[in-house]
């Protein structure tokens, strides 16, 4: 297929190194699991580290009785040499969703993008350490974000949250997890509701195929294999009915959505599934704010953290998280 797109120059400059690498091949999700966590915190460790934001660690109980942790991210002011957790009252939070392709990932891995964007906005992040496929396939990993939002809106008072301003905020597989779970808290009625959403090159439709004649296929990071070892694993091989609440794409009816923010390069395998999802809200009349970054890939921001394009994205997000 042809086309024009390629990388953008300053980001080439930074990734060219790497991209001359290797890539490690899996076939399986354990496997695809090991090469996802070590690229991750590779990745992740490449972001500046950000002073003075405290964490924390609460329990909370999943719908299946399980206990899992929920990390809190909060600002802290140094006063006379002295660190104190900033607790103004009525604040907004944002519940993080963090990614791995449904297989892989975790809170810790995630930790220096979540500190900058506390650190930056002031507003406290709050990471639930949920399950991933293949041992907790969906609807596990719904049902474990679902329940830390829950946790979160009900010790909203003791968190000095104001529980009318909580955002949902996701990466990749925690973009599909954070739509899945805008949709399911729509349907189940969940109050006060979700005050805005925030996905990141989205991981939303396991329908997603790009062949190799295709010129995206040429620059992707995430690859197609990987994408189909991760939906493998989180739906199983019977694809007949898969729900809205796995795949948000499948969604016959977005109304209710709340105030939504996306973005995404122009180099990503999610691209046509994001543009495509933008595009549904914006029809069924939701305030989007859509971005798509020319000549980046998936994940083209946490280890380029100082190329113009990745500055520009901390931005923007940092904008649309204080407009909460």
């Amino acid at each position: 297929m042809a086309g024009n797109i390629k990388y953008d120059s300053d980001f080439w400059k930074a990734f060219e190194p790497f991209a001359a690498m290797p890539r490690p091949v899996a076939d399986d999700a354990l496997t695809q699991r090991a090469n996802s966590n070590a690229t991750l915190e590779l990745v992740f460790a490449m972001i500046p580290e950000t002073p003075g934001v405290e964490e924390t660690e609460f329990k909370y109980q999943t719908k299946d009785g399980t206990t899992l942790t929920m990390y809190r991210f909060t600002k802290s002011a140094i006063v006379a040499g002295v660190e104190k957790v900033e607790k103004p009252s009525s604040r907004p939070a944002v519940l993080f969703v963090h990614g791995g392709g449904f297989i892989s990932g975790s809170v810790p891995v995630f930790r220096n993008a979540i500190t900058y964007y506390v650190a930056k906005t002031g507003i406290p992040f709050f990471a639930p350490g949920y399950r991933v496929a293949p041992e907790n396939p969906f609807p596990g990993p719904v049902d474990d974000v679902y329940a830390g939002l829950e946790w979160l809106r009900d010790h909203a008072k003791e968190q000095d949250v104001d529980p009318t301003r909580i955002a949902v905020f996701g990466p990749s597989a925690g973009g599909g997890l954070a739509a899945g779970v805008t949709l399911l808290a729509r349907d189940k009625g969940f109050t006060p509701p979700i005050a805005k959403l925030l996905l990141i090159y989205p991981m939303l439709d396991d329908r997603t195929f790009v062949p190799p004649d295709n010129l995206l296929s040429k620059f992707v990071t995430w690859t197609q294999k990987s994408n189909e070892i991760g939906w493998d694993a989180y739906l199983g091989p019977d694809r007949s009915n898969v729900s809205p609440y796995a795949a948000p794409a499948r969604a016959t009816d977005v109304s209710g959505f709340p105030v939504t923010y996306i973005d995404c390069g122009s180099l990503d395998l999610f691209r046509d599934e994001t543009l495509a999802f933008a595009a549904r809200l914006a029809a069924a009349n939701i305030d989007i704010e859509l971005h798509l970054y020319p000549g980046v890939p998936h994940g083209f921001e946490a280890p380029f953290w100082d190329t113009p394009v990745s500055q520009k994205a901390q931005e923007i997000r940092v904008w649309a998280l204080r407009d909460l």
